[in-house]
């Protein structure tokens, strides 16, 4: 599900900002943007992460701007020299005469401003950032039950329109013996040139082609199939992948309806208008369940 959120936590070390972005995914993929200083708890921050969400990308961006320290800016000295000598000796070599180095630049390198010691997180910076995480999770997952609310409600709404369909079909099949026997009827009189037709070997040839292309439990289990859907949407905790598996088996009874419905003449036709209806409305429920978790 899509979703963002973004925390903001001042603390006396300096300022944090944590962004997550989510968009649908079938499976959890996170993608980190943090400043070098970070990197030892990316991993604390994804198992922070983690315990939240469990299904999209997440893009997360973390910033931590350390707060000005009293008087002088401070300069790291020793980085600087270390930077003047690389560049006359660079200019040596190289036999650039009249260079001088950039100070501009030099104040842009990483670490430059600064004692040297930026690398070392503290326990209550790494504990800040740590429950920004979590709070920008629990935002996140507030603008993502909305969404997911909505969803919700339209694949309610299709899975009625599956049962509907399901009915329709149901009440069409009821009337397949009597098709067979007329279809049979008007090719034996074709056949015989008029001779006499056995009515209780008509009668039994219907009911075994009947029997062969009944979709009685083919729309059974598609009606139960399609109950079991809505109660999952009504229960509590993770249903996307679930759902998976439930319309992998739906649109299995929906193609073998199709399959069986070949020898019903108008009646087939009908019903492969209506099951293909019900394929319909299982492929938009199948796209719209990868936005759940």
């Amino acid at each position: 599900m899509t979703g963002f959120a973004r925390v903001r936590k001042a603390i006396p070390q300096g300022e944090i900002v944590l962004s997550l972005k989510s968009v649908n995914h079938r499976g959890l993929d996170l993608h980190f943007h943090l400043p070098h200083e970070l990197d030892p708890i990316e991993n604390d921050i994804r198992n922070a992460i983690r315990a939240g969400v469990v299904r999209g990308h997440v893009q997360i961006h973390v910033t931590f701007t350390r707060a000005a320290a009293d008087g002088p800016a401070p300069l790291n000295r020793n980085l600087l020299a270390a930077y003047m000598a690389a560049f006359r000796e660079a200019a040596a070599i190289y036999g650039v005469s009249g260079a001088t180095p950039d100070l501009n630049s030099a104040l842009r390198v990483p670490g430059m401003l600064g004692a040297g010691d930026e690398d070392e997180l503290s326990e209550e910076v790494t504990r800040a950032i740590l429950d920004a995480a979590a709070d920008a999770v629990a935002a996140l997952n507030r603008v993502r039950e909305r969404e997911g609310a909505a969803t919700a409600q339209e694949l309610r709404q299709r899975c009625q329109t599956i049962c509907g369909l399901v009915t329709r079909m149901d009440e069409i099949r009821a009337g397949a013996v009597p098709a067979f026997q007329k279809r049979l009827r008007e090719k034996l009189t074709d056949l015989l040139n008029g001779t006499g037709i056995d009515a209780q070997r008509l009668a039994q040839e219907a009911a075994v082609l009947a029997d062969r292309s009944d979709i009685a439990e083919e729309l059974m289990r598609l009606r139960t199939h399609a109950g079991q859907l809505e109660t999952m949407l009504d229960g509590a905790g993770e249903v996307g992948k679930r759902l998976d598996f439930l319309l992998q088996e739906m649109n299995r009874e929906s193609n073998t309806v199709l399959s069986k419905t070949g020898g019903l003449g108008d009646l087939g036709l009908t019903i492969t208008d209506l099951a293909l209806a019900a394929k319909s409305e299982i492929d938009k429920i199948r796209e719209q369940s990868l936005n759940l978790e």
